[in-house]
């Protein structure tokens, strides 16, 4: 009990210090050079700006920085980021689950839109499988929080991130960086990019990732939660370098085969009473078909053209492909039992066109932005113990689900300076969403779909078998007022609204609508309205300060916000009936509204400089977020408002990190000493709370040291992970009634997935 006592002080300590020395990250193409007290240049706007002119909340980090801590994957900079989550979703290592300031989407299947935009080099990667990006030849990442779309390619309702890849050097480079650490870590990453001649620049990385597991699945006798990824990009650049145009055509692969990422079982088998676990990597999953493999790969065209000295153009070309084979055993044991052997298809094309204008009074931009994509999935639910229970071999309730996107939108987005003190900006956006839809949901007989390697099914009852298309329009305004008292300085307030549109959801049964005529038939219209939901809409209003402070010793960021978030789309799946036998179904609705407030603090104080020697620094840096959102209405199944016994998922009322960083010169070179602390309050998994799978308040406990040569040509550093081998839920799966009964299957459902544990490894690099 001390002990635990003595942590909790520790980590309440460091939130106290957090909230006046955190980190003021903003979207860069730089590293801050914080210690010199110089302006950080900033492109949050889509033009370089001083961060004290940006009335916009943003995080970023830069990829040396990212380097320096040991980051491995996007999902690494949740932790330091307020009131965001980033992290790998249920049963999978590359798809992504992002929320930020209770705005997201859980669920990964086709036909629900993303609450957060993910750009990788300004492409809006369309869906979330493939999208856990990792970590190596990064320029910068950045947080955009609150709503997208007046500045950016496609609209996101609740933020976007952005995962800028470096430039090509203008001389010959070659780099070499390895890391070897514990479960077996092995990651090697080469780096070579030479120029042609004086226009002409070509480059490209290569990067193996592996890692054992953090456990085992002991029935199949492989390892759980290991990796095993391949990947790579290219890129060519025409011009730049002072030249008015600047062509950038990058291409980039990646292959994950690493082993399914099975869950732990919560709770003894009801059926065969197998007891829990006693290691929470630990698995008796049976299903191994088809064997995890996830290829995503895209080519991306970047152009801009200064036309003249106030016009610039640019155009953005992407096409990517994605597919996702991915075997998931709900309950997590040898049983057929709720075993879910599934596959994912995404493509899509996308072009964006931008005019930006620049001169002493107004500045901006506008776009246009046009996606075509196609994502599709298909799922067997293996009903094995059930179906033998009711004379039906093999019984599986299928689902196939097809949706294609069809949208285009213009935007702009400019700013004007009545005096040196007092700026407006003014945007807006309109969106047109079109959206069409096939589903095929089936109960079937004998067992696995032949695209899994099994027979032809007998099919016992169709619930589904529907093809749907709607269309979506919205307009979306935005507009900030800004006041600088003193040059370091800015107030702004602003206000913004946010659009994510509607669909169908592949999962829904038509079965499942209302019979209006009561003779158990349902009209083509019927069905329709009850497979598809309307957009979410949310108005935000912020009012913030930015001030570099003390002679430029401590800069800091302070943003407090409201939302009004209306017709919120409630995603989710239940254990349901289809010609009378067991299954298993979608139901989404825009069940809710909510109001969501909080504050978010940020800051960079540098404590000391020349402590240690002349170029030596301490400082600290963290970020404080706070949110309290709450449903305002939720209309549970029975028609009744539900809302005071339902909470956000992936949100934590509180988010806290604290780094304390010291640079040291030795010899030519220096040596960075970092650690950092970080904590997340409570953290519901679903809308209902569920206490078995909602996480209480935790902290996490980081460390590195560093050591490089002079011009970073060698580099060797040491890195700790959650030093404290804390256990923590970051998702979980439910099919158990409050009184314990399975809604699906027989074994029962109640099982979760951890975080990393503690991890220790070295890194060394070498640049020629």
């Amino acid at each position: 009990m001390t002990a635990r006592l003595s942590y909790r002080a520790i980590v309440l300590a460091s939130a106290a210090w957090s909230s006046f020395a955190v980190l003021p990250a903003y979207a860069q193409d730089q590293a801050p050079v914080a210690d010199e007290g110089g302006d950080i240049v900033v492109t949050a706007r889509r033009r370089e700006e001083s961060l004290l002119d940006v009335p916009i909340a943003v995080s970023a980090f830069s990829g040396e920085a990212l380097e320096r801590s040991g980051a491995i994957d996007i999902t690494d900079i949740s932790n330091v980021t307020p009131n965001t989550t980033l992290e790998n979703s249920r049963g999978t290592n590359s798809t992504l689950t992002a929320f930020i300031r209770g705005v997201g989407q859980q669920d990964p299947v086709p036909g629900f839109e993303a609450g957060i935009g993910i750009y990788l080099d300004d492409v809006y990667l369309n869906r979330p499988q493939a999208a856990v990006l990792d970590i190596y030849e990064v320029e910068r990442i950045e947080v955009l929080r609150g709503p997208q779309g007046t500045l950016y390619g496609r609209n996101t309702i609740g933020g976007a991130v952005k995962y800028v890849t470096k430039a090509l050097p203008n001389e010959f480079q070659l780099k070499l960086r390895g890391t070897y650490g514990s479960y077996d870590q092995a990651d090697g990453v080469l780096t070579v990019s030479t120029p042609i001649n004086d226009m002409i620049r070509v480059g490209g990385s290569v990067a193996r990732l592996s890692r054992g597991g953090f456990g085992d699945n002991i029935n199949l006798g492989i390892e759980n939660y290991n990796k095993d990824v391949w990947a790579g990009r290219g890129t060519v650049e025409f011009g730049g370098n002072g030249q008015p145009v600047l062509i950038r055509i990058s291409g980039d692969y990646s292959r994950d085969k690493s082993n399914a990422r099975n869950g732990h079982r919560l709770i003894p088998g009801l059926i065969s009473g197998a007891p829990v676990l006693d290691d929470v990597y630990d698995t008796r999953a049976g299903l191994n078909n088809p064997k995890q493999d996830i290829e995503a790969y895209g080519l991306a065209m970047n152009i801009s053209a200064q036309l003249t000295d106030r016009f610039t153009l640019r155009s953005i070309s992407a096409w990517r492909k994605d597919t996702s084979f991915t075997p998931i055993d709900f309950d997590a044991l040898p049983a057929v039992d709720v075993d879910v052997p599934a596959v994912y298809r995404n493509e899509q094309i996308s072009q964006e066109f931008q005019l930006l204008y620049e001169s002493d009074k107004l500045n901006g931009l506008l776009g246009f932005y046009y996606l075509d994509a196609t994502a599709s999935t298909s799922f067997d639910v293996l009903l094995g113990l059930t179906g033998a229970t009711i004379g039906v071999p093999g019984l599986n309730g299928y689902t196939a689900g097809d949706v294609r996107t069809d949208t285009w939108s213009v935007f702009g987005d400019f700013t004007f300076d009545f005096t040196d003190q007092f700026s407006l900006s003014v945007g807006g956006r309109y969106t047109n969403d079109k959206r069409k839809a096939f589903i095929l949901k089936q109960n079937r007989a004998t067992g696995t779909s032949p695209e899994f390697g099994g027979i032809t099914p007998i099919v016992l009852a169709t619930a589904t078998n529907f093809e749907g298309e709607r269309t979506f329009k919205e307009f979306t305004p935005r507009a900030s007022l800004s006041f600088k008292p003193v040059d370091d300085q800015l107030i702004y307030a602003s206000y913004s609204k946010g659009f994510k549109g509607g669909g169908f959801d592949p999962r829904g049964s038509g079965t499942s609508a209302p019979d209006s005529n009561g003779d158990g038939t349902r009209s083509y219209q019927e069905i329709f309205d009850f497979l598809s939901f309307d957009p979410e809409k949310v108005d935000s209003y912020e009012l913030g300060y930015k001030g570099a402070l003390f002679d430029r010793r401590l800069s800091l960021s302070i943003a407090g916000f409201y939302a009004n978030y209306k017709d919120v789309q409630i995603p989710g799946s239940v254990g349901c009936t289809v010609g009378g036998v067991q299954s298993f179904c979608g139901i989404t609705t825009n069940a809710a509204k909510a109001d969501i407030k909080g504050v978010e603090v940020e800051a960079n104080a540098l404590l000391a400089r020349d402590f240690a020697g002349a170029g030596s620094s301490l400082r600290v840096l963290g970020a404080l977020g706070y949110v309290d959102a709450k449903y305002k209405r939720f209309i549970g199944p029975t028609g009744t408002d539900v809302s005071d016994v339902r909470t956000f998922q992936n949100t934590p009322k509180w988010t806290v990190s604290g780094t304390l960083n010291a640079g040291i010169p030795l010899g030519d070179g220096g040596i960075d000493f970092s650690t950092t602390l970080s904590y997340r309050s409570l953290t519901h998994q679903f809308e209902i709370p569920i206490p078995a799978l909602d996480q209480p308040g935790y902290a996490l406990w980081d460390a590195s040291i560093v050591w490089h040569s002079a011009n970073d040509r060698y580099s060797l550093g040491l890195h700790g992970k959650n030093l404290t081998d804390k256990q923590y839920i970051t998702s979980g799966y439910n099919y158990q009634s409050a009184t314990g009964v399975s809604t699906l299957g027989r074994e029962g459902v109640l099982t979760a997935f951890y975080g990393n544990p503690r991890q220790v490894f070295v890194t060394a690099g070498l640049k020629f």
